[in-house]
């Protein structure tokens, strides 16, 4: 779920519209028609982080790597058309829609300059002594500003950040939402890197970089607190109340897919429809699910005080950070 989190928020700065239950509403319905195009995007996101921490466990970060993650990054995505997997071949800029290469707020580095420099980065990355976290933002930002690839450049750039973490072992899991707190202070988050580009200011951009991090880290520490919390809550409940050699499991399995139907259910559980659907109602009336629909057909149930202690923390107020 925290990748989940992760993919919307570093989505959502890209200006896709989609929200966490949008996504965990469309991955409970059985659909036989495209992915909607928001949606899309997110998914993908997952899928790249996913794929990266299994390609991490036999190969080291890389551009191959890179270039593979990107690949799945973009499927689904608006710029799928656009070489997905391949560092550009042609000339990119920075700035406004519409606007030119006379117009753009940065034009990144011409493509041999711009290969020459991915180089460079990656032999930072399994060579460069700072500390981690200092590496961490600093290899997101020198990504931004080379831009090597024609799309995908800001969530690319920001998987990374969290590819780099559980590399290094930093992280065992990758609960670090980063794109929570830049996406909250984006004008600022988008100001810190150009300043590098025009005044060399790097140390200002680490500091805020380290700031997210510190912010970021302890809201994930709460929030993992409250979910271990909820669990327990509701697996005694469970064993004092529903009474079933399968309810454990549908417990379980609401913090993968905490909006469900009955037919998933029942495949997830491997029990028939009739023992899920008993099941469900259940948890319904025992106010661990919630029936979100309102009619008598095709439902859909939600564990929402689980998506109430992830979406809490979807923090509007800047002054919190």
């Amino acid at each position: 779920m925290y990748v989940k989190k992760e993919a919307v928020l570093s989505s959502q700065i890209e200006g896709t519209q989609a929200s966490l239950t949008d996504v965990l509403e469309f991955e409970s319905k059985d659909l036989s028609h495209a992915i909607p195009e928001d949606i899309g995007e997110v998914v993908s996101y997952v899928e790249a982080i996913n794929y990266g921490l299994k390609r991490l466990n036999t190969f080291p970060l890389s551009l191959r790597l890179i270039k593979e993650i990107h690949a799945v990054l973009m499927i689904n995505s608006r710029g799928q058309n656009r070489t997905p997997g391949e560092f550009r071949r042609s000339q990119n800029w920075i700035g406004a829609a519409g606007s030119t290469l006379k117009t753009a707020d940065f034009i990144p580095p011409p493509v041999p300059e711009a290969l020459d420099a991915m180089s460079q980065l990656e032999k930072y990355i399994h060579e460069g002594e700072e500390p981690l976290l200092i590496k961490c933002g600093l290899v997101h930002a020198q990504f931004e500003t080379i831009h090597p690839f024609l799309d995908g450049n800001g969530r690319m750039g920001r998987l990374l950040i969290t590819l780099l973490l559980c590399e290094q072992k930093a992280l065992s899991k990758p609960l670090l939402y980063i794109s929570h707190y830049f996406k909250l202070n984006r004008l600022e988050y988008y100001d810190r890197l150009m300043n590098i580009r025009t005044k060399g200011d790097w140390e200002g951009w680490l500091k805020f970089f380290l700031k997210g991090v510190i912010l970021v880290a302890n809201q994930a520490v709460s929030t993992s607190r409250k979910i271990v919390n909820l669990q327990s809550t509701h697996r005694q409940l469970v064993s004092e109340r529903i009474i079933s050699a399968h309810s454990y499991n549908l417990l379980e399995y609401l913090f993968q897919r905490p909006i469900i139907n009955t037919k998933k259910a029942a495949q997830a559980l491997g029990i028939s429809f009739a023992t899920a659907s008993r099941l469900i109602t259940l948890f319904c009336e025992n106010s661990i699910l919630e029936e979100m629909t309102g009619k008598n057909r095709n439902r859909v149930y939600v564990y929402k005080s689980y998506l109430d202690i992830l979406n809490a923390d979807f923090l509007t107020d800047e002054e919190e950070y």
